[in-house]
């Protein structure tokens, strides 16, 4: 084996050039492979995150069946209460009650159906980033307060600034007549239109006083670290909720599950780029071994001839074509880990980002994250494929006679 391994060594080095032509392909690929799929990993945490962190956060506590209906009388009773108890026992402030209802809004001019949040001012901040979108005036303060804030397509919609009254209407929990009037204290802009027209926020006591909700609310909104930890803060959640109420906890999937599909359709059409990248690398390994198979049509005749068979003349060029497969795959697989973990220290910014992650209030770098699927997918099915594009040179051997080829020049 290892005069194999020396021969076929020494055939690959016949044509350095040509040899290390090939491999650079193979290197190049790999290392654009480990730093865009680890890119495009790192994309999809900092878009999963932010999304969940926007609003809707990465669990909610929930009534059975409020998921689907969001009835007023689907409640958490007691909410803040329950909230306080999650935020001490889980040692974090990341976690805020909410109440919701549906209600009409009227300017001195115009009147809007709107989505109605009641949040706890002071918790807020930590599951949800529309606290830090405030583009005019200030964001909820006291959680007893008639005031407001709304998004800037909704302001401009109904006619509305700073200090001006608006008037809500809308059914309570027990099926009465539920209206106030409330002072708009902040103006927030998303960047996204349906958030802007379609969501108000007042504070969670003035909520439950409105829609006569008896300290009741409809979601406790709890944010993870990070992505990874949800299925075990999941499982805490879970295991801390009081015995006496039938409340299930829904994670950010069951939430948003377009987000989930979203992610996929984007998979889909990057790794269709890259087996596009694969494909043309697989081709530059055929050419390769087919030209070097096809320069020792003699040389193969005569070994041949004395009794070599076709079989052990495939394998060597197999053999060939793994030496060259491994030298891509280590040092690309190097290199692009180099690569990916500099920008996974320092960031990496597309030209242009930054105005626009501003508007959205998002980091205007993203983050590679290096892991070994990142680091090693990319990496084998380069190999595997180069491996493949070997077979028919060859298989090729099998259909060469002994004669024929030591004629060949």
């Amino acid at each position: 084996m290892y005069l194999v391994f020396r021969l076929a060594w020494r055939n690959l080095w016949r044509h350095p050039k040509r040899t290390w032509l090939t491999t650079g392909a193979m290197l190049f690929s790999n290392v654009i492979l480990v730093f865009m799929i680890s890119l495009q990993f790192g994309m999809y945490d900092l878009m999963i995150d932010n999304s969940l962190r926007s609003f809707t956060g990465h669990l909610q506590v929930q009534a059975p069946g409020y998921k689907d209906d969001q009835k007023m009388r689907q409640t958490v009773a007691d909410i803040a209460s329950l909230a306080t108890s999650l935020r001490a026992a889980l040692g974090s402030d990341d976690v805020a009650a909410r109440g919701a209802a549906f209600a009409l809004v009227s300017s001195e001019d115009r009147s809007y159906g709107i989505a109605v949040y009641g949040v706890e001012p002071g918790y807020e901040t930590n599951v949800s980033t529309i606290p830090g979108l405030i583009i005019a005036g200030r964001y909820l303060r006291d959680a007893a307060a008639a005031e407001i804030v709304i998004g800037a397509a909704l302001a401009r919609n109904l006619r509305v600034g700073l200090g001006d009254e608006l008037t809500l209407l809308g059914s309570g929990r027990d099926g009465s007549f539920a209206a106030a009037i409330v002072n708009v204290v902040g103006i927030f802009d998303s960047g996204l239109a349906d958030i802007d027209r379609s969501i108000a926020e007042i504070p969670l006591d003035f909520f439950q006083d409105m829609f006569h909700m008896e300290g009741a609310g409809h979601e406790i909104v709890i944010n993870a670290p990070i992505i990874d930890a949800v299925p075990e803060l999941q499982r805490q959640v879970g295991a801390l909720l009081p015995s006496g109420q039938e409340l299930v906890v829904h994670d950010w999937d069951a939430l948003l599950p377009g987000l989930k599909q979203a992610i996929r359709a984007d998979m889909s059409g990057a790794f269709f780029m890259y087996g596009i990248l694969v494909i043309l690398v697989a081709f530059s390994v055929l050419n390769t071994q087919l030209m070097s198979v096809l320069e020792r049509t003699h040389e193969f005749g005569i070994v041949m001839a004395l009794g070599l068979t076709p079989g052990r003349l495939g394998r060597l060029v197999l053999l060939e074509t793994a030496i060259m497969g491994l030298l891509g795959l280590l040092l690309g697989a190097l290199l692009g880990t180099l690569l990916t973990a500099y920008f996974s220290v320092y960031g990496f910014a597309y030209p242009g980002m930054q105005e626009m992650a501003e508007k959205f209030n998002l980091p205007a770098e993203f983050f590679p994250q290096l892991s070994p699927l990142t680091l090693l997918a990319g990496p084998i099915v380069v190999f595997l494929f180069t491996m493949l594009s070997a077979l028919y040179p060859a298989l090729r051997l099998h259909w060469l006679h002994p004669v024929e080829a030591m004629r060949a020049v």
